[in-house]
């Protein structure tokens, strides 16, 4: 008797995955429906049961401990498999193939993507939209039974509902039961005589409908949220698929998102930096009180707690950080010139020098400016 392992041509120490692709290789130059030769018959003979005693640990092991592994052991349940996974047929002695009945035509839908802008100050607490979608909606004539009112689908007369056709082939092997789509009805194991009007026997139809929408504080340009249900209704009024929001959060002019705290530039006049001010503005939330005190100097940063953008996961908010720029008047009168000059005079001279490095300083400067 021919060695197993030389007929599927693998080596004694080959994995079982070796041996698997060896004989479906094989399998499919030699297996009868698709090579009529006599030799190709034997020689597919002897590939199946090789691979049915080296397939099987027990088996195989026997095998190399000198075993003969003859057909007495009467297992060819790897090539049951083998081939159904080749030509879709289920083998046996005249027995009746798998039968796995007809499907279903409801179908889950598809899923839908939409797009969604916000202002930068629905992202603070979060928002609430009523969005119009172009979609598939349930047929409202047929309810999703894709027939015509008083009418229902019919037994399909070829298959008998069963959805598939067998046939019987013979082989050296035996009988071999394959099955296929019934052509008829398409598997479904009933035909529809009279489609719905309304929707062509689909049990849906395209239609613009309004979902209502709550979209969470914290979100921001890039996230998608997904919404299960809201997507397309599928065929025969199968379950809806899932409606995925990508957001965008729009440009504002003066506030800025790092993380979940909002930045913000505070210009300040030279007088109000040197004898410091307190100043009402308008947040994205309402007004915020901003203490500037005496002295304060450019690219300082004032920090408001609390007043910045609502975590998206977890509870409590960022902070409102405002970079101050001290701004220096570039057109002053004779009066004003006399002031400064007085003012100057009576204090110590000091002419510009190089300072020390100030780490800090650059930081809150690449902050400020590189972030909004």
């Amino acid at each position: 008797m021919a060695d197993h392992y030389e007929v599927l041509g693998v080596e004694r120490g080959a994995s079982a995955d070796e041996i698997k692709r060896a004989y479906r290789k094989l399998a499919r130059e030699l297996h009868p429906d698709v090579n009529p030769s006599p030799d190709a018959s034997d020689q597919f003979k002897l590939v199946t049961h090789a691979y049915d005693v080296l397939s099987d640990p027990q088996q195989r092991e026997a095998y190399d401990m000198g075993g003969s592994g003859g057909f007495g052991a009467g297992n060819f349940g790897g090539f049951g498999d083998i081939f159904e996974t080749f030509f879709g047929a289920a083998a046996g002695g005249g027995g009746g193939g798998n039968q796995r009945g007809p499907r279903s035509r409801k179908e889950r839908g598809q899923d839908a993507l939409l797009r969604v802008e916000l202002e930068l100050n629905e992202v603070v607490f979060g928002s609430k939209r009523d969005l119009e979608i172009q979609t598939a909606v349930l047929c409202e004539t047929c309810q999703g039974s894709c027939c015509a009112p008083g009418t229902s689908p019919q037994t399909c007369d070829i298959c008998n509902g069963t959805g598939s056709i067998q046939r019987t082939v013979r082989s050296l092997l035996g009988n071999v039961m394959t099955s296929s789509p019934c052509g008829t009805c398409r598997g479904f194991g009933s035909v529809i005589q009279n489609p719905c009007p309304t929707c062509q026997g689909q049990g849906r139809v395209r239609a613009t409908r309004t979902a209502k929408i709550e979209i969470p504080a914290g979100v921001d340009t890039g996230l998608r949220i997904q919404l299960p249900g809201q997507g397309e209704i599928g065929p025969a009024g199968g379950p809806a698929g899932d409606l995925f929001l990508e957001i965008k959060v729009k440009h504002h002019d003066i506030f800025s998102r790092n993380g979940d705290d909002l930045l913000a530039t505070l210009e300040v006049q030279m007088t109000d930096a040197i004898l410091g001010t307190v100043v009402k503005l308008q947040g994205l939330d309402g007004e915020v009180l901003v203490e500037v005190k005496p002295g304060v100097q450019s690219a300082e940063v004032i920090t408001i707690k609390d007043r910045g953008i609502t975590h998206l996961r977890g509870s409590g908010r960022g902070d409102l950080k405002i970079g101050v720029q001290v701004v220096t008047p570039t057109r002053l009168g004779a009066a004003e010139q006399s002031l400064i000059k007085e003012f100057a005079a009576s204090r110590k001279v000091v002419p510009p020098h190089l300072a020390q490095f100030q780490q800090g300083l650059f930081a809150k400067l690449r902050d400020r400016f590189l972030n909004v």
